[in-house]
């Protein structure tokens, strides 16, 4: 009989959360029992898991002996909480929140840095990126081979999930009280979001960068293991319920070869190059899938070392649920 593990996910009513169950499922996870965990609030509702209705569970009482590893999906709060609880346990690991540092848990991207699982202690600890840096990994990680890369600016268009259920909420709210001619008062965001952008995503601190920014700029590097590399980063929030889009321009150490580019784009793992001649959207393409669309690849209008790309991405889903699954099925496979 093939062995199977018990698995705890904290945070299992967010979007995120559910999506990470979902997932479970669909991959056939070799679990066992299946513990799904969330804040006193949230406590008692449900979550459906192979046709039956999973009831979640205050995490404050939960035991972690009774698994062997959980998923962090809640907030950064949190996992900062429980995390040493879990670990004393002798629990892995996998934080979805950014709340634990590098140091203690290094972010993996399947795809880029697979290998660093055979060289972390046990148990293990490790952080699935932000969604938009889990992207941007991906996608730069075959480019390795054919660019030498010395900066990467990012505009990071992120959809209202970004923010939880209650970001989907507020846009929701917003578009129906502004399309049925009502004012409209924001509650969860600073401002109005329905049919608008909004140039920062959480507070900025004195030099104006935000956390998140700050995330996927220490992430990105971490997981391509280019400490020295230059990233600029910019995220705003866009009027879109699930989906991130991502506008990537590279400035390589010497003239770009494109064609090599896109060899590279159109043979990685993960990756779904869109030909010269259209583009993918997250509406008409990426929400739902597990791969990242890539397309509008062109070199710079005036430097030949540059290029500039368009990138498509279920955040809920391979941004963020499927990055954390990969990782488990490798702790599984190789390392537990």
């Amino acid at each position: 009989m093939s062995q199977t593990f018990d698995i705890a996910v904290i945070g299992a009513t967010g979007t995120v959360g559910e999506t990470l169950v979902q997932l479970l499922e669909e991959r056939k996870f070799p679990l066992g029992t299946l513990h799904l965990l969330a804040s006193i609030e949230s406590a008692g509702q449900s979550v459906l898991f192979k046709g039956k209705n999973l009831r979640v569970r205050e995490v404050d009482e939960f035991d972690f002996s009774k698994v062997s590893m959980v998923f962090f999906a809640a907030g950064a709060a949190v996992t900062r909480s429980y995390a040493a609880r879990a670990h004393a346990a002798g629990c892995a690991l996998i934080d979805l929140s950014g709340g634990l540092p590098a140091e203690q848990a290094p972010a993996i991207v399947p795809e880029a840095n697979a290998e660093l699982l055979a060289h972390l202690p046990t148990p293990h600890q490790v952080s699935s990126p932000s969604a938009a840096a889990t992207a941007l990994a991906a996608v730069l990680a075959p480019l390795r081979q054919v660019l030498a890369l010395q900066r990467v600016t990012v505009t990071a268009c992120l959809a209202v999930s970004s923010q939880g259920r209650e970001g989907v909420i507020e846009l929701a709210r917003q578009t129906t009280e502004l399309l049925n001619v009502r004012p409209i008062e924001p509650h969860f965001f600073d401002r109005q979001i329905a049919f608008n952008l909004l140039g920062q995503v959480g507070t900025a601190d004195e030099q104006g960068h935000t956390v998140l920014e700050r995330r996927l700029t220490d992430e990105l590097k971490q997981v391509l293991a280019a400490p020295e590399l230059k990233v600029a980063a910019t995220c705003i929030q866009v009027p879109v319920f699930f989906g991130d889009s991502l506008s990537l321009s590279l400035q390589a150490q010497d003239p770009v070869d494109l064609i090599a580019v896109c060899a590279a784009l159109e043979a990685a793992p993960g990756l779904e190059w869109v030909e010269a001649g259209d583009y993918p959207t997250v509406v008409g393409d990426a929400v739902g899938q597990d791969e990242i669309y890539v397309g509008r690849v062109r070199a710079g209008l005036d430097d030949p070392r540059q290029v500039n790309m368009w990138i498509a991405v279920d955040n809920a889903r391979k941004g963020g649920a499927l990055n954390a699954v990969q990782i488990a099925e490798l702790l599984i496979k190789h390392h537990l």
